[in-house]
């Protein structure tokens, strides 16, 4: 199997980069306001995909950062994924024109399932990533956790994933919630759970990754790319670093 493609993220508020811990908006890190800078390091350091989530649009829609994304796009001249807020084909149409390479949809997937389909039909399953987020119990049951992680589902990562397999869905962007924003390690079990299970699917891996040894744990986990956010900007490593630890076996 090939080795996983480390995607760089970066969540955008009012055009400065962020992170939030778990979701949480009151807890926020500041990372400057120069986020096309970094979009074009990160390339430069070898990056093939960057992923960016808008936080003002996922909040508010109407407020969605379209100039920004469509600068940042033009910046750089590799592929971009784009998330944070989708709920209507609006939002989808306007990413899309904005030059993003594909669309990320969280909780819309959850509550409106048949637009989401619908989304599948006319646009393709390569340009749309469905972002599933999971509470993981104690029986081991993976409950999708929606809206920022306010509120559980009562649907499991398996069961939407079924669900949107004969609409051809290709690209599942998965996260452990307890890990997010953790730099403790991801969930390698439950991503070699979900690969082996569903093949055909390109599985994201999403939260924890703190450190190189975290991305090489996810080697053999059948995931196609690992995202990495808070680490880079941290400077735990750098992601010409993290794509060069694959080489060295």
């Amino acid at each position: 199997m090939s080795n996983p493609t480390i995607i760089a993220a970066l969540d955008l508020i009012d055009g400065n980069v962020v992170r939030l811990h778990q979701g949480d908006y009151q807890q926020k890190r500041d990372y400057g306001s120069d986020p096309l800078a970094r979009l074009q390091g990160y390339e430069a350091q070898g990056a093939t995909i960057l992923h960016l989530v808008d936080l003002t649009g996922a909040k508010d829609p109407t407020a969605r950062q379209i100039p920004l994304i469509t600068k940042l796009i033009a910046g750089v001249s590799i592929p971009v994924q784009i998330g944070g807020g989708i709920r209507s084909q609006a939002d989808v149409e306007a990413l899309l024109s904005a030059g993003a390479a594909r669309v990320v949809i969280g909780s819309t997937a959850i509550k409106s399932p048949e637009l989401v389909k619908q989304w599948f039909t006319t646009y393709g399953a390569e340009c749309l990533v469905l972002a599933l987020d999971v509470n993981i119990n104690e029986a081991g049951q993976k409950h999708i956790a929606i809206h920022g992680w306010q509120e559980s589902s009562n649907q499991t990562l398996e069961s939407v994933i079924d669900d949107f397999l004969p609409f051809g869905l290709k690209h599942v962007l998965c996260t452990d919630i307890s890990k997010d924003g953790t730099l403790t390690g991801s969930n390698v079990k439950l991503y070699q759970e979900i690969s082996q299970k569903y093949p055909t699917i390109a599985l994201q891996a999403s939260g924890g990754i703190g450190s190189l040894a975290d991305v090489k744990a996810l080697e053999n986990s059948g995931v196609d790319g690992i995202i990495v956010g808070r680490a880079l900007l941290e400077g735990k490593f750098t992601l010409q670093e993290a794509i060069a630890c694959w080489q060295n076996g």
